[in-house]
C-alpha cells in the first residue's frame, strides 16, 4: 500500500501538496500522530497487529483534534466493523482492495471538510480578539468618566450632585461630566453619541474631552456648545453625530444658564413635588453642521429643587412586550422623590425601570445625573 500511495500521489508529493507518514501497525501510528499533531487525514485499516483500527480511532477521537477526519480501510465482507467506525467518528471507509481514484476523490472531499474547519476557527478567533477589544474600549468608556462622587466636596452645604450610568450589553456612546469653571460656577454634561460599538465608544471620549475644554475655555453655554460643535463636525466620519445637554450652575445663586443640542429634556423635580420638562430648544444635533450658532436657556433652582438629566436609554428601556418606560412614567416616579438626595431620586428610577422591563435584555445605555440646591 505505501509504494501503491507513493506511485499514485507522486506528483502531490513532489509539489508539496501532501506528505505521507506510513506505519506497519497501531501502536507505531499512534505514536507518529502524537509525534506529528498537524497530521489531519489518516487513513487507518481496522485489521491492524498490535492495536486494531478501532481501538486506534478511539484513541484519536481523545486528542480533539476537530480537523482530524478518518478514513476507515477493510474488506468488503465487514460492514459490521465499518458501520462501529462510522458511528464512532469515522469520515469515510474505502474497500480492499482499494480503488486509488475513489480514495483521491475521499481526500478532496476531507480536504474541503478540514479547510471549512480551519476556517471557522479562524474566524472564531477574530470574534474572541474583537469581544476583547470590545471590553478593553468598554472599560477605557468608564474609566473616561468622572471618579469621584460625590463631587466638589467644598460645596456640599450649598449642593447634591450624583450620576449613573448603566452600560448596556454593548458599547453605547453615553457620557456624563462635570467640572469646576471657576470658584461659583460648575459646568454639568450629558450626552448620548449616535450609533454603538467602538467607533461610538471613540467619538464620546472625543465629544467628552472636546466639551469639556471648550468649557472652561468659553464664559457661557451657548459659547461652549458653538466651539465644541465646529470641532466635532470636522473629527465627525459617517455622518456621527451627539445629542448634548450642556450647564453652568451658579453654587451662589441657584440660576442654572444651559444649553440643549438636540438632547432628551431634562426634568425639573419641584421641593412641592411638582415635576417640570424644560422647553425644548430649537437647537441642532451636534457633529452634522458647523458654523451653528446655539442658543441658551435659564432655569431657577430653588433651595430643594433639583435638575434630572437623562439620556434616552432611561425613557426608551422596553420591556417583553416592546413597551417604553416612557416620559409620562419617568415623571410620576420623580414625583414621589420629594426630600429625597440625588443619589436616592436616581436609584429609585433604576429600580423603576428595573421593574418595568423584567427580563427584557438591556438595549442601550442607562445613564442619569442629577444636581440639587440645597
Amino acid at each position: 500500500m505505501e509504494l501503491l500511495m507513493k506511485q499514485y500521489f507522486r506528483h502531490q508529493i513532489r509539489n508539496g501538496e501532501y506528505e505521507f507518514f506510513f506505519a506497519r501497525n497501531g501502536v507505531e501510528a499512534l505514536e507518529i500522530m502524537e509525534a506529528t499533531p498537524d497530521i489531519e487525514i489518516v487513513l487507518l485499516d481496522i485489521n491492524m497487529p498490535e492495536m486494531d483500527g478501532l481501538t486506534l480511532l478511539a484513541l484519536l477521537n481523545e486528542m480533539h483534534n476537530s480537523a482530524l477526519r478518518v478514513i476507515m480501510v477493510s474488506a468488503y465482507g465487514d460492514m459490521p466493523n465499518i458501520r462501529q467506525a462510522m458511528n464512532n467518528g469515522a469520515f469515510d471507509f474505502a474497500i480492499k482492495p482499494v480503488d486509488m481514484d475513489d480514495l483521491n476523490m475521499t481526500i478532496k472531499k476531507a480536504i474541503k471538510q478540514i479547510n471549512y474547519v480551519h476556517e471557522s476557527q479562524k474566524e472564531h478567533s477574530q470574534l474572541e480578539s474583537l469581544k476583547q477589544d470590545l471590553m478593553t474600549a468598554r472599560n477605557i468608556q468608564q474609566y473616561i468618566l468622572p471618579q469621584v462622587i460625590p463631587p466638589f466636596p467644598e460645596d456640599s452645604d450649598k449642593m447634591d450632585v450624583y450620576a449613573s450610568m448603566e452600560a448596556a450589553k454593548d458599547i453605547g456612546g453615553d457620557f456624563y461630566d462635570y467640572f469646576r469653571i471657576d470658584d461659583d460656577h460648575i459646568a454639568f454634561v450629558i450626552g448620548d453619541v449616535c450609533g454603538k460599538g467602538i467607533t461610538a465608544a471613540l467619538f464620546m471620549a472625543v465629544s467628552c474631552t472636546i466639551i469639556r475644554s471648550k468649557g472652561i475655555q468659553c464664559g457661557t453655554a451657548g459659547a461652549c456648545m458653538t466651539e465644541s460643535n465646529c470641532l466635532l463636525a470636522a473629527y465627525s466620519v459617517d455622518c456621527m453625530f451627539v445629542t448634548v445637554f450642556y450647564a453652568i450652575y451658579n453654587t451662589k445663586t441657584g440660576l442654572v444658564t444651559y444649553c440643549n443640542a438636540g438632547h432628551n429634556p431634562p426634568h425639573l423635580l419641584r421641593k412641592d413635588g411638582t415635576v417640570e420638562e424644560l422647553p425644548i430648544t430649537k437647537n441642532v444635533l451636534m457633529g452634522i453642521y458647523d458654523q451653528i450658532e446655539y442658543e441658551e436657556g435659564n432655569l431657577q433652582l430653588a433651595s430643594g429643587d433639583m435638575l434630572v438629566m437623562f439620556t434616552d436609554g432611561v425613557t426608551e428601556a422596553m420591556n417583553p412586550e416592546q413597551k417604553e418606560f416612557g416620559t409620562r412614567q419617568l415623571m410620576t416616579t420623580l414625583g414621589g422623590q420629594t426630600g429625597k438626595s440625588c443619589r436616592q431620586v436616581i436609584e429609585t428610577v433604576r429600580r423603576a425601570i428595573k421593574d418595568f422591563v423584567g427580563d427584557a435584555e438591556q438595549s442601550d445605555d442607562i445613564t442619569m445625573l442629577a444636581i440639587k440646591r440645597k
